[in-house]
């Protein structure tokens, strides 16, 4: 069973965070952060489910400008041409506001410190929160995500058209964008049941849509640049997972964020894309669950 609730706009920024909990609270907790344009749904249940029965308390939530959680809606439009060539200023915000989201999610909830696991721009804001708050990571999953050096993780062309493609103006042009996007991104040794693909699609849509959050959110990983010199002082127990045929951030994306961070462990998977296919579940549970443990007996030693 899970439970739900919101972190209060309560700061300067004004920023809501609306979050879901599965499990005891007593269990090592372990934060989930989702990727670009993708909310807390896309941390299934049964992924959430399986790593509670590992004895573990999960959290997933909505980040800024996604789901439930406070869109921007009065920022002005990123200037994606400025942000290439190096010119943030016009990114609404960065990674490490993104990441003071989540110590304020971990504060709401009473937590000193969590097991963090991102995945995408999830990853790149775990990684974020763990060199910006060191105190509050107690361990670091970074999945099909990247350092934020521009030469490695790139995504391929087909991939790239996809992120970039226009705004969707109907629920039924979602769905329909959606199997597209699984064709494209996700797994080829694990296709998407089309159908699922379209479930999933028109469950995200009725909960929220906002093509122009999504924006704001890409212009943040723009603005906030390279985190591997940054990275080399992390130092929590840390896994790295990506998938071998990953379009949209290559599997060097990977490699460069386990050869940054000291000590961290490279698992590549073969098949998997862009996507968390259910047949590699238990996979990244095991992988999961084994880091955590190591991480305790760190601690405890």
């Amino acid at each position: 069973m899970s439970e739900s609730g919101e972190v209060p706009a309560g700061t300067a920024d004004g920023i809501r965070i609306v979050y879901e909990t599965f499990g005891d609270p007593a269990d090592p907790p372990v934060l989930l952060v989702m990727g670009l344009g993708a909310q807390l749904l896309a941390w299934r249940e049964g992924f959430c489910a399986a790593l509670v029965e590992r004895g573990l308390f999960v959290v997933r939530y909505d980040n800024r400008d996604i789901g439930l959680s406070t869109h921007l809606d009065g920022a002005p439009r990123p200037d994606f041409g400025a942000l290439l060539a190096g010119d943030p200023s016009s990114a609404s915000y960065t990674l490490s506001d993104m990441a003071d989201d989540a110590v304020r999610l971990l504060d709401h909830l009473g937590l000193a410190a969590a097991h963090v696991v991102g995945a995408s721009l999830g990853g790149m804001i775990a990684q974020t929160l763990t060199v910006d708050h060191p105190e509050r990571v107690l361990s670091l999953t970074s999945i099909m995500s990247t350092t934020g050096d521009r030469s490695v993780g790139r995504a391929t062309e087909a991939a790239t058209a996809t992120l970039l493609a226009p705004p969707v103006s109907s629920r039924e042009e979602a769905l329909e964008r959606s199997v597209v996007s699984a064709r494209v991104l996700g797994s080829p040794g694990y296709p998407a049941d089309p159908d699922e693909v379209r479930r999933r699609a028109g469950e995200g849509w009725d909960r929220d849509h906002d093509p122009a959050g999504v924006g704001r959110q890409l212009a943040a990983i723009y603005a906030s640049g390279d985190r591997t010199a940054r990275l080399a002082d992390v130092a929590v127990p840390t896994l790295v997972l990506h998938g071998a045929d990953d379009p949209l951030i290559d599997v060097s994306g990977g490699r460069a964020t386990a050869a940054a961070v000291p000590g961290a462990e490279l698992v590549v998977l073969d098949g998997m894309g862009h996507d968390l296919p259910e047949a590699l579940w238990p996979q990244v549970v095991d992988a999961v669950d084994a880091l955590v443990r190591r991480a305790g007996s760190a601690a405890a030693g």
